[in-house]
């Protein structure tokens, strides 16, 4: 489903030059979840953003259903990320006024879904993030670790076939964060979709059905992370 090849995106910093990312080939097909771990500055969230189509790589190709990226039209991106992609933050990115409902909901609502449609779709997601009893509440009347499953319930609500992870479990307790990636990982399993999960979680590496090291741009091999 998605295919990385000899990408690379590199910056300048501090007069000298950065390789987020340095030649980097990855595939990852449907059903399956592959985790990617390295210390912050490594490149994990640039990879992400490249394959979400958010960042260009200066380099290589980034492919996803046999298409190139980099050839999408302007509208074609758009429904990329918006149809195929889901992106989980590390920010939760929620609207401070509305509820957990309605935010979850909000990804479907910009795609045109109704609001009662919208709804009746995220809840189920949110009950299985355990916030079946918060779905009223706003933000501010949520811990870190409820908005994270309010974020990550969005996503979901949206049937993405690919879903981006970065260090979805930051804001969460070891036990929550680990029913989050078991659950992501079971999605992958359910609706046949491909999920990368960038992390600093060590447990999480070990539910993934791969995992790989990140350090200076480049990616180490199944296990190289301990």
């Amino acid at each position: 489903m998605l295919e990385l090849e000899d990408v690379f995106k590199h910056y300048r910093g501090s007069g000298e030059q950065v390789h987020a990312v340095d030649g980097l080939t990855l595939r990852v097909d449907a059903g399956e979840m592959v985790a990617v771990h390295g210390p912050s500055g490594s490149g994990k969230t640039t990879l992400l953003l490249m394959i979400a189509a958010l960042l260009a790589p200066d380099g290589g190709a980034i492919r996803y259903d046999g298409r190139d990226l980099a050839s999408l039209s302007e509208r074609q991106t758009s429904e990329y990320q918006l149809r195929d992609v889901g992106f989980i933050y590390q920010r939760f990115r929620l609207a401070p006024r509305v509820s957990a409902l309605d935010n979850a909901a909000r990804k479907l609502l910009v795609g045109g879904v109704r609001r009662r449609e919208a709804q009746a779709r995220a809840k189920p997601w949110l009950e299985r993030v355990g916030l079946g009893e918060r779905i009223g509440h706003v933000p501010a009347e949520m811990s870190g670790g409820e908005c994270q499953r309010v974020a990550i319930a969005r996503v979901l609500a949206c049937e993405p076939r690919l879903i981006l992870a970065d260090e979805p479990t930051g804001n969460l307790d070891s036990t929550r964060g680990r029913e989050i990636v078991q659950l992501l990982r079971s999605i992958a399993r359910e609706r046949n979709a491909a999920v990368v999960l960038v992390t600093h979680d060590l447990a999480a590496l070990e539910i993934a059905d791969r995992s790989y090291a990140l350090r200076d741009g480049k990616l180490s091999g199944a296990g190289a992370y301990v």
